[in-house]
C-alpha cells in the first residue's frame, strides 16, 4: 500500500484532510476512512503511540544523517565541516540527555510502583492480623 505509507509519512493531518474530502466527495467513503484512521491507530493523540511514532520518525531521520546524506530533511550537508562536526555533537548530546531522562522516567515509575505494592501489603498485614485478634461472634 504505497498510499498509506505516503501518508503515514505525511502524518496525522494527510489522514484527516483526507478524510474530510471523502466527507466532502461521498459521505460514505469519508465514514470509512474515518473508521479505518481510528481502528488503525493512526490517531497518535488517541491511541498512546504517539511519542513511539515520533520516536521512529527520528529515528529515520538520524539513520538518514549517519548514511551521509545531509541534514534531516536529506539536503545535502552545510559545506562547512566545522559546523556539521558541530551539529553531529550536539545532537550526540541531547540523545544523550533524552536517555538519561527516560531512565530518570523509569527509575521514578519503578519508584511509584515500589511505594504503592509496600503500601499494599502494609495494609493488608494490618488488616490479617486485625482479623487474627478478634474474637469471633457465633
Amino acid at each position: 500500500m504505497p498510499l498509506v505509507a505516503k501518508l503515514d509519512e505525511l502524518g496525522t493531518g494527510a489522514w484527516m484532510a483526507l478524510t474530510i474530502l471523502g466527507f466532502v466527495f461521498w459521505w460514505p467513503m469519508g465514514l470509512a476512512l474515518l473508521a479505518f484512521t481510528f481502528w488503525s491507530g493512526r490517531m497518535s493523540c488517541w491511541n498512546g503511540r504517539g511519542m513511539s511514532r515520533w520516536q521512529a520518525k527520528m529515528e529515520r531521520m538520524r539513520d538518514r544523517m549517519d548514511r551521509g546524506s545531509g541534514d534531516w530533511f536529506g539536503a545535502p550537508g552545510s559545506g562547512n565541516r566545522a559546523f556539521d562536526d558541530y551539529r553531529a555533537e550536539t545532537l550526540r548530546r541531547l540523545e544523550e540527555e533524552q536517555r538519561e531522562f527516560k531512565d530518570f522516567l523509569e527509575r521514578l515509575r519503578m519508584a511509584k510502583d515500589k511505594a504503592e505494592f509496600d503500601q499494599f501489603m502494609a495494609e493488608r498485614r494490618g488488616r490479617s492480623s486485625a482479623d487474627v485478634h478478634q474474637p469471633q461472634q457465633g
